[in-house]
């Protein structure tokens, strides 16, 4: 099983609206017959290559899989089916699919004689899994907040300048998050600021994340680096904003404003219908305080530099409201890194998902 959670993570970020499955099917003499994972929405699924690599070998062997095996068909068959099909005798699965169109296979193989067993490295599963089984349990995409900073919460000196606070390798790391991401969402003031690109760069490759801006008056630059050709990109404006002039590949999308901002609330939703389970927020201090304040953040990613700039530097949060300590937003930790001299954490604000649940009968 933990050959087929690390080969999940093979087409990470390459999936949605599809999760990122991996699976080993084991002969009748328990050896490696075949292995697969998910590479993307429309190809064949995890279980499905496995069985190909396998053969007749599967023949009364054992298929693990990191996700439940689908009982449904969609743009492919039901796994479950196939695996019935492949004549395998034991099934074991990670994490039992909380998509309650694809569920069921578990039950289905079950009720074919097929021995299933549930649960087996489904800690480690859902780690390697966590944005897509977010935003299927929460029914919007998972919202991961990513920051450098100084070690007293600063995003730029007093002069404005960033460049770089945090080393070659946390920037390195960053950009294999954002490659892990179906959308990237930065707002008006770092687009202004920063002018950024918003692709994969620090020999990160994969397929770029759409890239949000969010750009309530409408004035981007028509020379802005984010409307290149190197990835399609979503400016999100006001409702009666004019329309500023993009290329071929963009595309505006208005929404309501809610106390003179854009409603964060309505872009998710407007991204979950564009097949987006993930985004990562990128800056600034005012987007990411208009998440923390709609319960809208997931996860956080801090990357903390061994430098102090003082109070009259840049913070990296802006008021989202809490006037006491108890009202503040607090997080889980998930994991502590080092890369070169800086410490990269992986917070959460609540539990992974599942946690505490009971695997699918």
């Amino acid at each position: 099983m933990r050959r087929a959670v690390e080969i999940a993570g093979v087409a990470l970020g390459q999936t949605s609206p599809n999760p990122a499955v991996g699976c080993v099917i084991l002969g009748a003499d328990g050896t490696v017959a075949g292995e697969g994972f998910h590479p993307g929405a429309g190809q064949p699924h995890a279980e499905v290559e496995a069985l190909a690599a396998a053969g007749e070998r599967a023949r009364g062997g054992t298929a693990l899989v990191t996700l439940e095996p689908c009982a449904h068909t969609g743009r492919t068959g039901p796994c479950a089916e196939a695996l019935l099909r492949a004549g395998l005798a034991r099934a074991l699965y990670a994490v039992p699919d909380p998509n309650p169109t694809a569920a069921g296979g578990a039950r289905r193989l079950r009720e074919a004689g097929v021995e299933v067993i549930g649960g087996v490295l489904r800690a480690e599963a859902e780690t390697g899994n966590e944005l897509w089984l977010t935003a299927v349990r929460r029914g919007r995409p998972c919202v991961t907040w990513k920051f450098g900073a100084t070690l007293d919460g600063r995003t730029a000196a007093p002069d404005g300048t960033s460049r770089w606070i945090t080393g070659p390798e946390a920037r390195q790391d960053a950009h294999a998050l954002r490659a892990a991401h179906d959308a990237v969402l930065v707002g008006s003031g770092t687009l202004r600021a920063d002018d950024p690109h918003l692709g994969l760069r620090h020999g990160v490759s994969g397929r770029p994340p759409l890239r949000v801006v969010l750009d309530r008056d409408g004035a981007i630059a028509p020379d802005a680096r984010v409307l290149d050709d190197s990835a399609p990109t979503l400016v999100v404006t006001g409702p009666h904003t004019p329309k500023p002039a993009l290329g071929d590949r963009h595309e505006v999308l208005r929404v309501p404003l809610t106390d003179g901002t854009l409603d964060v609330g309505v872009l998710l939703d407007e991204l979950w219908a564009r097949d987006v389970r993930s985004v990562l927020l990128e800056g600034g201090a005012r987007l990411a305080a208009s998440f923390v304040e709609r319960g809208l953040l997931d996860r956080v990613v801090a990357y903390l530099a061994p430098l102090l700039l003082g109070a009259d530097a840049r913070p990296v949060l802006d008021d989202f409201g809490a006037a006491t300590l108890t009202a503040g937003l607090r997080l889980r930790m998930g994991g502590v890194t080092r890369l070169g001299d800086d410490v990269r954490l992986l917070l959460r604000t609540g539990d992974l998902p599942g946690d505490g649940e009971e695997d699918a009968p």
